[in-house]
């Protein structure tokens, strides 16, 4: 029950019908007796500076969760970000400090990597192909590099995005061999769809299944549905899964540390969770 003493955690993107934090989140607050709630604020990419000033000028606010399409323009609207962030060129994750200031940070990559590792896929020295360089896709590109891939393509509709992406990998990950420029999967050990191809009836696939090999493991952020066109097709050709909810279970431990309320396992958030498509 939401009363005068509970902690608001704000969660900002747009548009909220396939938000699933907030099913994960509030039944484990619940359970710990934690008084906070996650709250879905829907705000167009127009409106989003003056409505996130706005929100954390409220007393009773503790922190936000940052998604599409606000990842990358959150960077500039923060007093401080950690160094993930910068990487990662892009923020998911806002605290509001005892002092007031805002510090962003980013846990989508590592939530991201963690499934994949705890599935038993090696990341080290594999080749990985990363399809969108916003927000998501950046810091699952970062991740990718600090988890000791060998050799990573990005590729993106717009070119300009995966090559400043693949400039700041490349900058801080000197030895990583980047490409840009292609989607074609064949040869990929991973593959990830970053992109928000499958969130709507009729949206093309993002890579050419038919070049998908049966050994490659598969990775989806879309949480509109667990398993999406693109999970479907390649679960049917023997790959490995990794659905786009499988990240967000990993990287809530770490949001849960990040704004004061201890930490919980996957298992845990698992058991209590209220997931509906």
């Amino acid at each position: 029950m939401i009363s005068g003493k509970t902690t608001l955690i704000a969660h900002l993107g747009y548009p909220t019908e396939s938000f699933k934090a907030p099913m994960i989140y509030n039944p484990w607050f619940d359970k710990q007796g934690i008084d906070a709630v996650v709250m879905p604020m829907g705000v167009k990419a127009e409106d989003y500076p003056e409505v996130l000033a706005s929100v954390f000028r409220l007393t009773n606010i503790r922190g936000a969760l940052v998604t599409m399409p606000h990842k990358i323009t959150t960077m500039s609207l923060v007093d401080e970000v950690t160094p993930t962030a910068k990487i990662a060129g892009a923020c998911n994750a806002i605290l509001k400090r005892p002092d007031g200031t805002l510090l962003g940070d980013q846990f989508d990559g590592a939530g991201f990597v963690r499934g994949v590792l705890r599935k038993g896929r090696a990341l080290d020295g594999a080749r990985v192909l990363v399809s969108g360089s916003g927000g998501v896709g950046s810091a699952i590109a970062a991740s990718l590099a600090a988890a000791g891939v060998a050799e990573m393509g990005l590729y993106d509709f717009n070119a300009a995005s995966s090559e400043a992406l693949a400039g700041r990998l490349r900058t801080h990950y000197p030895k990583l061999k980047v490409t840009t420029g292609s989607s074609d999967p064949a040869g990929y050990d991973v593959i990830v769809n970053a992109t928000p191809l499958g969130m709507k009836e009729g949206d093309p696939l993002p890579f050419d299944v038919s070049r998908i090999a049966p050994t490659t493991f598969v990775g989806e952020v879309v949480m509109k549905s667990e398993y999406t066109p693109l999970l479907r097709a390649a679960r049917d050709k023997g790959c490995i899964v990794q659905v786009g909810t499988d990240m967000l279970f990993e990287m809530i431990p770490a949001y849960l540390e990040f704004f004061g309320y201890g930490t919980a396992t996957p298992e845990d958030l698992r058991a209590v969770a209220t997931l509906a498509y």
